[in-house]
């Protein structure tokens, strides 16, 4: 006990690392359940090789975690933290191969004091294994290359599999892979080595469940993902609200002092490789090539496409390596001062709701709105419950509710993965139903006065309820609409 002190007093770092995560935990039970924890939630209790927007593994993460521990929204926020706290641990890992004490130490600062740290903390996504099965696959592949143990080549293959089986952007990889071996003088030999491409060969056959799952459901998840995103990029029309909202979604994630930091090196290295042909030296090429396709490959795309805020996460793991290279003791202490500050800020709307949030993407209201629903349901026997959102309503009610909430699959429409959970909805004919809709705007308390015309091919009568006016703390915060339709018909 009394060296882990002395450890943690004579090592700064680890100090603000502590203080970062165990700031995070205590906020972890004011956390409401976000649309995406319960989405991915429903992901884990409909076991399944793959799923309709993204492979599984987060889900998979969650059933673990809710299975051992319980079902609370507090375990799906618990999974989160551990996972993304695994991931601080494998960058610290990752940075030591690169970085001196010094350097090392502003690195792991550097990444705990980020929002996008909090975010994947507090939030479901797929980016939560990802970041952690990325950063492993730099560890592997490191140690496989620089430190020639060749069994990190296949411990490298499986890493990067299970990267994929969390997010498809994975993918880059194998790509970041194959460009650090063809501009690296040194290494550019290991494409013709055995062991690269067994581990090529195993990332590919570890991602075998996403593939069949894709195959037996005619590659509707690739199609998904690529098809509409390849139609639009293929329109090139310029949005220049999408490139600044893209610096301003960085900014936030990675606060202002180290989006510049990666913005500078990146225009300097890639200066240097376009008008003096220079390769920078072998470690700090494979940093970047985990680096530049990520991190500028997405940027370059956002005049023309509205590129996710969290697409360019994987890019900030060896980002922040090499940042830490170039960041002074000054800019270092700006980024922490810029973090705490944004940090309590975000403390108090968790709190105290200072700022209503305009949307369906918020954590507060869902628990209340399961329990009105069950009050409704009383003067209402018999009735099933859908929505018209996409995942958002219907999968926080599930979660929160004792028996399945349908999307808006219940009139025809797509719904994301409740087209794939084997509902049989010809069950459901002749049964009367609670559509709900919610008014993400909230301006007043009437009554909307209509609804999805599709609703009328599918129910006999809709008649519309008094909405429901959810409360917190005495303030009215959110606004659903509620409709009461009788005699379902399914279409076959």
């Amino acid at each position: 006990m009394n060296k882990f002190s002395s450890l943690i007093k004579n090592n700064k770092a680890i100090s603000w690392v502590l203080g970062f995560q165990l700031f995070r935990l205590i906020l972890l039970p004011f956390m409401g359940l976000m649309p995406q924890d319960a989405y991915y939630h429903l992901y884990g209790q409909n076991l399944s090789l793959s799923y309709f927007d993204h492979p599984g593994m987060i889900g998979y993460i969650l059933r673990i975690f809710t299975d051992v521990f319980g079902q609370s929204v507090f375990v799906v926020k618990f999974a989160d933290f551990v996972i993304t706290s695994l991931t601080i641990l494998s960058f610290y890992k990752l940075a030591s191969y690169f970085l001196s004490k010094q350097k090392l130490e502003r690195a792991l600062v550097l990444i705990v004091s980020t929002i996008f740290i909090s975010i994947l903390s507090f939030n479901s996504t797929p980016d939560v294994p990802l970041l952690l099965f990325w950063t492993l696959s730099l560890i592997c592949l490191y140690k496989a290359i620089f430190e020639e143990k060749k069994w990190f080549w296949i411990l490298g293959g499986i890493a990067m599999g299970l990267a994929f089986n969390s997010k498809y952007t994975a993918l880059v990889l194998q790509i970041g892979l194959i460009a650090f071996l063809i501009f690296s003088n040194k290494y550019r030999k290991l494409l013709l080595s055995p062991w690269f491409w067994m581990c090529i060969i195993i990332s590919v056959a570890v991602t075998f469940p996403v593939w069949y799952w894709n195959y037996q459901n005619n590659f509707a998840s690739f199609a998904f993902q690529g098809g509409e995103r390849t139609s639009t990029i293929t329109e090139f029309k310029l949005y220049p609200n999408y490139f600044f909202g893209a610096i301003g979604h960085q900014m936030f994630l990675l606060l202002p002092v180290l989006f510049l930091i990666f913005i500078t090196f990146s225009f300097k290295y890639i200066k240097r490789a376009l008008l003096k042909f220079k390769i920078p030296q072998t470690k700090t090429l494979f940093l970047l090539a985990f680096f530049v396709p990520t991190f500028v490959g997405f940027f370059s795309l956002t005049p023309i496409y509205w590129v996710k805020l969290n697409w360019m996460m994987p890019s900030y793991i060896t980002g922040i390596i090499l940042a830490a290279m170039f960041i002074s003791k000054k800019q270092l202490k700006t980024q922490v001062i810029f973090s705490i500050v944004f940090h309590v800020l975000v403390s108090l709307q968790i709190l105290f709701n200072l700022a209503p949030i305009k949307s369906d993407d918020t954590w507060i209201g869902w628990e209340e709105l399961s329990k009105e629903i069950e009050n409704i349901k009383k003067d209402y026997p018999n009735t099933f419950v859908f929505s018209e959102d996409h995942y958002k309503t219907a999968a926080c009610l599930n979660f929160f509710m004792d028996e399945k909430v349908y999307s808006k699959n219940i009139i025809g429409l797509p719904a994301l993965h409740f087209d794939y959970l084997g509902d049989d909805l010809t069950i459901l004919n002749t049964k009367n139903a609670i559509f709900i809709d919610s008014d993400t705007r909230f301006k007043n308390k009437e009554k909307r006065g209509k609804y999805h015309e599709l609703i009328d091919n599918h129910f006999e009568k809709v008649v519309e309820l008094e909405p429901i006016i959810i409360k917190i703390n005495g303030k009215e915060v959110r606004k659903f609409w509620i409709f009461y339709c009788s005699n379902y018909q399914a279409k076959k």
